[in-house]
């Protein structure tokens, strides 16, 4: 069985936003290879609707002399979690319909390899109240947002975590894996 690994980049008080306040920071590259350690397990990709609508028009026409994750994001299965997305034009994409935990734990087995998740707070969040997400792989910028999109935000379930990994990089990023203790 496949387990869920959540990518976030996230700022110093846990905004989760469309991360453009990350350009500021440069892309370390030994930020590309963490990432890449944990989509090199993935059979599948994992978005909510938003994510999904972001992510296509930005990855779709990537090569990999653009970008080396142009191949993942274009290559392996994306499932998307939507109950009004009507139709997925992103090649090797799936409607999977609105959020239920049942039809991502039948996925969870069904998929050869781990589900990779980035952005998607909206379902992240959702995943992490029922205990379906078994890794957070959270790259923490040094700054404040002051508003926007919380991964945890006031009133969620609290979840008790076990650090996996880190590693902190030039740019002043810090990169956190955790798995929730379920």
């Amino acid at each position: 069985m496949g387990e869920v690994h959540v990518h976030e980049f996230m700022s110093l008080d846990g905004a989760v936003d469309a991360p453009t306040w990350t350009f500021d920071y440069g892309f370390d590259p030994r930020m590309g290879e963490a990432i890449g350690a944990f989509t090199a397990r993935s059979g599948g990709i994992l978005l909510g609707r938003k994510t999904y609508k972001m992510f296509e028009p930005a990855w779709s026409t990537r090569t990999v002399e653009d970008d080396p994750g142009a191949p993942f994001f274009n290559d392996t299965t994306k499932y998307v979690v939507s109950a009004t997305l009507e139709t997925a034009t992103w090649r090797n994409s799936e409607l999977l319909g609105p959020y239920e935990p049942e039809a991502i734990s039948v996925l969870k087995q069904r998929v050869d390899g781990n589900l990779y998740v980035s952005g998607s707070a909206t379902l992240v969040r959702a995943m992490l109240a029922d205990g379906l997400v078994d890794a957070l792989h959270l790259f923490v910028y040094p700054l404040t947002r002051g508003s926007g999109p919380r991964l945890f935000p006031e009133g969620a379930p609290p979840l008790k975590a076990s650090l996996a990994a880190s590693e902190t990089y030039e740019n002043g990023v810090v990169y956190l894996a955790y798995r929730p203790q379920h």
